[in-house]
């Protein structure tokens, strides 16, 4: 009781196992989604599973580093981020076309025996990783700019603009973020931040003008701009009719019309829309429920983590999930520019959902660190 000096014990094994459940819910929602998406396409059955084997094998890797202590990756972080590095190299190097494939105008693939895989996904995750790291050893010194935030500024942006040669400017964009929420988590100056932010702005407006691409479709979500008929404008706008089309329960699963080519990449980059024109604003309300539960149990396993390592990294991850879903969910609901966001555990592609259910064993095992919360 309060006041009397009994220390309480709080159980905190069923945050870890909520979250386990709540990302295999979404997981096989997302499965489910991807095959309805694609259903009126040849290759239905091959995306179906080509998510199953990456939610086996993403599975797998969830219950194997579950059960590491989240330590070991503090070690290995340097050497993930040399990995991470190397394969980001090896897809914009010259020459290496026979193994890193252009496909629609980028290189973002590395083709491996049975399958293709993206390292910008794996690069999220390297730099929270190595970034934590980082945070951790400087402790009190990453409020100083010089010896503190620098060195992770660098080594961030230099991550984020290979992605950028893809070209993939919302990965690059990702990936800065998620080096600025680890600095920030681990104390860094708010003024300092409020620079970076400026700075980090007219880079923005830079990456955006230096492709013409990008500049046009700037201009036609901007309403600047004839001629947006085709192409990503229309994509999103035909996005936005699926949300409308669905209403309260939706359409039916299955039953969407958008996938019928109206709706370029309806398995990938717009399956929120799909959801929304099949399952209605009830089940667009169940996916933002279950994020939303995802991202405040990583949250909360961050706050109560044993150590600052576990803290800024629990941080990160829980980051890399929530942010991304939000940037596609606002990609699909026209209230940003189109981007090649893939929506966590739910999209068409192994490469996310492998490295998504690697980040939630990696979350389990910092959540299992705590054992009892011994509670005053």
């Amino acid at each position: 009781m309060k006041g009397i000096g009994i220390d309480h014990q709080v159980d905190v094994r069923w945050e870890t196992r909520l979250l386990g459940v709540v990302a295999a819910t979404l997981t096989v929602f997302g499965i489910a989604s991807v095959y309805s998406a694609a259903s009126f396409h040849d290759a239905a059955i091959g995306e179906v599973l080509k998510q199953l084997s990456a939610a086996a094998l993403g599975g797998v890797l969830l219950l194997v580093v579950s059960r590491l202590d989240h330590q070991r990756w503090r070690e290995w972080a340097w050497g993930l981020l040399g990995v991470t590095a190397l394969l980001l190299i090896i897809v914009i190097l010259p020459g290496t076309e026979a193994i890193a494939p252009r496909t629609n105008g980028a290189r973002r693939w590395i083709r491996l025996p049975g399958g293709t895989f993206q390292p910008s996904e794996l690069a999220r995750f390297a730099v929270v990783v190595w970034a934590a790291m980082v945070a951790a050893k400087k402790g009190e010194r990453i409020r100083d700019f010089k010896k503190g935030m620098a060195p992770v500024l660098v080594i961030t942006g230099a991550v984020a603009a290979l992605v950028l040669v893809e070209p993939n400017l919302s990965m690059a964009t990702v990936i800065a973020l998620l080096g600025g929420v680890v600095l920030f988590t681990a104390g860094a100056r708010i003024g300092q931040f409020m620079i970076l932010g400026v700075v980090a702005l007219f880079g923005g407006v830079a990456a955006i003008m230096a492709e013409p691409y990008r500049f046009q479709r700037l201009k036609c979500f901007l309403g600047l701009a004839a001629n947006c008929e085709e192409g990503t404008q229309w994509q999103s706008d035909q996005a936005t009719i699926g949300f409308a089309s669905g209403r309260l329960m939706g359409v039916g699963f299955g039953e969407g019309q958008l996938k019928l080519d109206y709706l370029p990449h309806a398995p990938s980059d717009f399956i929120f829309s799909t959801i929304g024109e099949e399952w209605g604003f009830v089940g667009v309300l169940f996916v933002l429920a279950l994020f939303g539960v995802f991202c405040a149990l990583g949250f909360r396993i961050a706050k109560t983590a044993p150590d600052p390592f576990g803290r800024y990294l629990a941080t990160g991850l829980t980051a890399s999930v929530g942010i991304t879903a939000l940037m596609h969910m606002a990609v699909n609901m026209e209230l940003m520019p189109t981007t090649g966001l893939a929506l966590p555990f739910i999209s068409a592609g192994r490469s996310n959902l492998i490295v998504m259910l690697l980040a939630v064993g990696v979350l389990i095992s910092i959540g299992r660190a705590r054992g009892r919360l011994t509670l005053p």
